[in-house]
């Protein structure tokens, strides 16, 4: 019996609709003002291989009316620990839940993951792209 082998279209979708913790927030006081958040523990899993990937994510934004409350963004950071994702899906996703609970004005998340196979990847993606705010 021949075995299925699995391609990596397969898994392109892997971790992106993981119901994961709400990230909450707090009003913002302030205008004209930026915050950087860099997590330096980020770990998930490789959705091909089960192994451990680690990198530092840094968040970047300019709050509007909703400033991220720090405790349940590390919440659900740490969520992504035992998650099968890829390092690009991580980031947009990252991305995609900050501006649904916040809504800022500009964001971007950085990921710096460790080198593995001697391969040191980096991936940022930003909102709003090409300056419109969707």
């Amino acid at each position: 019996m021949a075995e299925k082998k699995i391609r990596y279209q397969d898994l392109s979708s892997a971790g992106i609709d993981a119901n994961l913790p709400a990230i909450e927030w707090f009003k913002n006081s302030y205008r004209n003002y930026t915050i950087t958040i860099v997590i330096p523990e980020y770990t998930s899993l490789c959705p091909k291989t089960g192994n451990p990937d680690f990198g530092t994510i840094t968040i970047q934004y300019q709050p509007k009316e909703r400033v991220i409350e720090l405790k349940s963004l590390k919440e659900y950071i740490f969520s992504y620990r035992n998650l099968g994702i890829f390092y690009e899906n991580a980031v947009n996703r990252i991305l995609k839940d900050i501006v649904s609970s916040i809504k800022p004005v500009w964001v971007s998340v950085k990921g710096e993951f460790t080198p593995r196979g001697g391969i040191h990847s980096i991936v940022e993606a930003r909102w709003p792209q090409n300056g419109v705010n969707s």
